[in-house]
């Protein structure tokens, strides 16, 4: 307010003494800017020398100036968040497996497919016995740790729901697909006399004893066992999961003039035997092959994977040999096995296996969006960033904390707790004067 003046336009002296007198003007505190939570402006505001604090807080916070400054900024990059993270674990997977397969068969490849419904127990899925479409692994062993049919059923040994072991073999020692058939009995070649030895069955019941398990024809008894030829045939009885006998003759021009082993499929059952009903079907009396010597034997299954191999068998159209209980259960396998894995998933991530580091940032981000007042835009960030210097005295440091602003005491200045001073008004000379004329009148 400007000083008053007399009436021949000359300033009061006493006024101006009272304008120096009167407290200076405060400073009103700039007003804090809203900024979205965990952003840091790049240009900070121009710092007085008498702003100590402030110095020290900018020591502890150095500013961070980015042409491009963006909202939020990655603790780290993590594998996961790549593009090609999930192709790359699943390929993984895969050669892991591969890997761990040919380690346990020492086989390549160390999985077959069963595409014929020969080693069934039926004609439906049974759990437990190879069926149509099963993958079987197919484990190199010795030839002296395969046990037939004939010696299970003296030891007490079965896989697959039977006696014995289930070989893999080349039939007549060519060809690129396997047969996937039970071991029943080992003969041994004699050359020099031409016949076989079947010493597998020595300590069985034989002839025609109560509980016979074979017998052959045209030796002392029915028990003979070495010296066997074409005028001898082997019988077998109730063999498999049938019952079901079994007649091989001993031929060296229909087994081959070799040692090895007689071959059946668990479900070759049928018609055509050595007399009226249903008999097994070797492979050596079928037509399927010679006795199976042992450098034609891939493998002995060892380990199975039921029903993913019908897939294959689907994309070759030959889905009508798998059981229809095998598409059932592999629909429910499949089903099963992506529920489980979003089950893991979730679950630890509820556990928390996120890096503390990274979960701050997510926290902040939720709070971003949580916040009433939007962030600002584009535009405003890249002109804040380019400024080289602050906007007068209300540009400020968010990061800083306020600045205190000591207030003396309201009744000794007269001021008001906030805004400009209260004005004072001072009365002219001589109208004090005039009223001390009139007061000595009275």
């Amino acid at each position: 307010m400007p000083p008053a003046r007399d009436s021949d336009g000359s300033a009061d002296p006493d006024d101006d003494e009272d304008l120096e007198e009167e407290a200076p003007r405060p400073r009103r505190p700039a007003r804090r800017a809203t900024r979205p939570k965990g952003h840091r402006p790049s240009v900070r505001r121009w710092q007085g020398a008498d702003d100590e604090d402030d110095d020290e807080e900018l020591e502890a916070t150095p500013a961070r100036r980015r042409w491009f400054p963006r909202e939020r900024h990655p603790v780290y990059w993590r594998a996961r968040d790549s593009l090609y993270f999930e192709p790359l674990v699943a390929v993984a997977i895969i050669v892991v497996l591969v890997v761990s397969l040919y380690a346990y068969t020492q086989n390549w490849p160390p999985v077959y497919v069963v595409e014929s419904e020969s080693m069934q127990h039926g004609s439906s899925d049974v759990l437990g016995v190879i069926n149509t479409g099963d993958l079987v692994l197919a484990q190199r062993v010795p030839v002296d740790q395969i046990t037939p049919y004939v010696v299970g059923l003296q030891t007490g040994y079965s896989t697959y729901g039977e006696y014995g072991d289930v070989i893999l073999y080349l039939p007549n020692g060519g060809g690129s697909t396997p047969v996937i058939h039970r071991a029943i009995l080992f003969l041994q070649w004699d050359p020099i006399t031409s016949t076989y030895n079947a010493t597998d069955l020595s300590g069985l019941k034989c002839g025609n004893a109560t509980g016979a398990v074979y017998a052959t024809t045209g030796t002392t008894d029915g028990c003979g066992l070495t010296g066997l030829g074409a005028s001898n045939t082997l019988y077998l009885y109730g063999v498999g999961w049938k019952s079901v006998n079994v007649c091989i003759p001993l031929d060296p021009a229909l087994l081959g003039k070799q040692s090895g082993f007689v071959t059946m499929g668990d479900n070759n059952i049928g018609t055509g035997g050595c007399g009226s009903g249903n008999w097994g079907l070797p492979d050596q009396t079928d037509g399927l092959s010679t006795l199976v010597e042992t450098g034609w034997i891939v493998g002995v299954a060892r380990g199975m994977i039921p029903w993913f191999g019908a897939v294959k068998l689907l994309l070759e159209g030959n889905a009508g040999e798998v059981p229809i209980q095998s598409w059932e259960f592999l629909g429910i396998t499949v089903v099963s096995l992506i529920l489980l894995a979003f089950g893991i998933h979730y679950a630890l991530r509820a556990e928390g296996i996120e890096d503390e580091r990274r979960k701050r940032p997510e926290e902040d981000d939720e709070d971003e969006v949580e916040d009433d007042e939007p962030p600002p835009g584009r535009g405003r960030r890249f002109l804040r960033a380019i400024r080289p210097w602050g906007h007068g005295e209300e540009e400020e440091d968010v990061d800083a904390p306020p600045a205190r602003t000591h207030r003396p005491p309201r009744g000794k200045t007269g001021e008001s707790r906030r805004g400009r001073p209260k004005p004072r008004v001072r009365r002219d000379s001589k109208a004090k004067s005039s009223k001390s004329s009139e007061d000595d009148d009275l």
